[in-house]
């Protein structure tokens, strides 16, 4: 059964235990971001957080705000509605495996056919709870093509016009450049083949009507509008918050290019998307999400600085110029939560989103790499820039051809770092990992340097969007890897004898 809204599952939540109410009045400006951040650190992830009250300048938000809903491996796991990850993952895994691809090409249709056998695709309704409520803006003049804004709105037209200033959108870190909306799913499609994408990428609020668009140049949505400012055309953008859980977390899936986010949706919610036209333009959302934010991006407009912010390398960066988002329509539920997040230093709400999706695209792995065990990304890699991979070693520089071919797969691109261990090594034990990286390598032999692109966020690389990857073979070694000695054994107890004195001391 899935979530028929945001709310549906924060209620869900809470009767798991997995959720704190907070009624006093909290600001958006910092206060919220540190009572998350206090959580986010706590073993585990913490709990979820729902603001009643919160203040924008001081004054009461008429929107509740939720923050740290995904920050648990558990929380993940409630938003699937699935007992753990490793469950959906293995079930993915045993669908792919009824027909083994013989190429990349293959696997990637038959992982679209997957997601197709158990849910159709998005359908169209002609209305949904997100157009409870809507009010429309005249948009900038330039095309007398673009729809004007109609004096009646066909749902509920509020008292007060709402705008981005009666959000409470958070003002995370100390040194941002404003306040920024942190878990936007931005909707964009490409003029030619009309595929659709949807993405997470930050939006920095400039004014009541206006904010920046954060889509770096590696991203589909910055594709989408290249081909805009190509053409001239005003680029038409819809951002959604809030509905099912598993709407953000597919944003930011390491989906194939091309792949409708909303299959995947479709698939992990066992329930078809319902899709509902927006009003001011002809792209479509959700029809349960809890705020619609329709509007486009003018590539005869310059564009903008946007930040500083503190992002999730732990470190702020620094303001670089991106599309301005224009702002025709604003529509939401009567009874709207806000959904919020903040990155930082690790371990934040993210490092539990990424470890789901390497958890359930596990099986895609090994697709390609049958000889992988397990991968982990761990807190202090901030996503993607260490990444630790076992492996069923079996022929010499092994280890090379799983650090190269991870290098070449998606988002994996980013990656800075990778070790490469044995079999019976626990990549989700960060120090395992790097006794066997200590105690396995000559630093000389084992390591091999190689360029690529690189995060557009990442502060320490030279050149922007460009840098250098490290791979490290911390496996045993074989004589053809120039290895000639025997390999120690690792020291391990006698099994019998650990069972024994195990036994003994559980009764003391």
């Amino acid at each position: 059964m899935a979530f028929a809204s945001f709310g549906d599952f924060l209620s869900t939540l809470e009767k798991a235990g997995e959720l704190i109410r907070v009624s006093q009045p909290i600001a958006t400006e910092l206060e919220i971001s540190a009572a998350a951040d206090i959580e986010m650190k706590k073993p585990g992830g913490g709990k979820a957080l729902l603001f009643e009250k919160p203040t924008v300048h001081g004054k009461p938000s008429p929107f509740p705000l939720a923050i740290n809903t995904l920050g648990s491996l558990r929380r993940m796991a409630l938003s699937m509605e699935a007992q753990s990850i490793e469950s959906i993952a293995d079930e993915l895994g045993s669908i792919l495996k009824a027909k083994p691809p013989t190429s990349i090409r293959e696997a990637l249709s038959l992982l679209s056919t997957a997601f197709e056998l158990r849910h159709a695709k998005p359908k169209i309704v002609k209305d949904g709870p997100c157009k409870e409520v809507g009010h429309r803006f005249d948009p900038a003049p330039r095309q007398t093509t673009w729809p004007p804004a109609p004096d009646i709105f066909k749902g509920e037209k509020p008292a007060a016009s709402p705008t981005l200033l009666d959000l409470p959108i958070q003002l995370c870190w100390p040194s941002d450049g404003g306040r920024f909306i942190t878990l936007p799913c931005v909707v964009t499609q490409d003029p030619d083949t009309g595929e659709r994408n949807v993405g997470m990428y930050r939006m920095q609020v400039y004014d009541s009507q206006t904010t920046g668009m954060h889509w770096q140049l590696q991203k589909v949505g910055a594709r989408h509008g290249r081909r805009y400012y190509e053409k001239g055309e005003r680029m038409p953008v819809s951002v959604f918050l809030g509905g099912d859980p598993v709407y953000p977390f597919c944003a930011t899936a390491p989906l194939p290019d091309g792949m409708d986010e909303f299959l995947l949706a479709g698939y992990l919610r066992k329930r078809s998307v319902e899709l509902v036209k927006c009003e001011s333009n002809d792209l479509e959302v959700p029809a349960n999400a809890d705020f619609v934010l329709e509007g486009y991006v003018d590539p005869t407009e310059p564009l903008r600085m946007e930040g500083p912010f503190g992002d999730h390398t732990g470190y702020y960066s620094l303001p670089e110029p991106y599309p301005v988002f224009h702002l025709t329509a604003i529509t939401h539920r009567k009874n709207a939560v806000y959904p919020g997040t903040i990155v930082g230093i690790p371990p934040m709400e993210d490092f539990y989103i990424g470890s789901a999706s390497v958890r359930l695209f596990l099986p895609i792995f090994k697709m390609t790499f049958p000889e992988i065990i397990d991968i982990a990304l761990p807190a202090e890699g901030v996503f993607h820039n260490l990444v630790f991979v076992s492996i069923k070693k079996t022929y010499p520089m092994q280890a090379y051809k799983i650090m190269h071919g991870l290098w070449g797969m998606g988002q994996m691109m980013f990656t800075k770092y990778i070790v490469v261990v044995d079999a019976d090594v626990d990549v989700h034990n960060t120090s395992d990992v790097l006794f066997r990286l200590c105690a396995n390598t000559d630093p000389q032999r084992d390591t091999t340097f190689t360029k690529g692109p690189a995060d557009v966020l990442d502060h320490a690389t030279t050149e922007l969007a460009s840098g250098s990857k490290l791979g490290i073979d911390a496996t045993k070694k074989l004589p053809g890897e120039g290895y000639h000695r025997p390999w120690p054994p690792l020291i391990e107890m006698e099994p019998a004898v650990q069972k024994k004195i195990e036994e003994i001391f559980r009764k003391k």
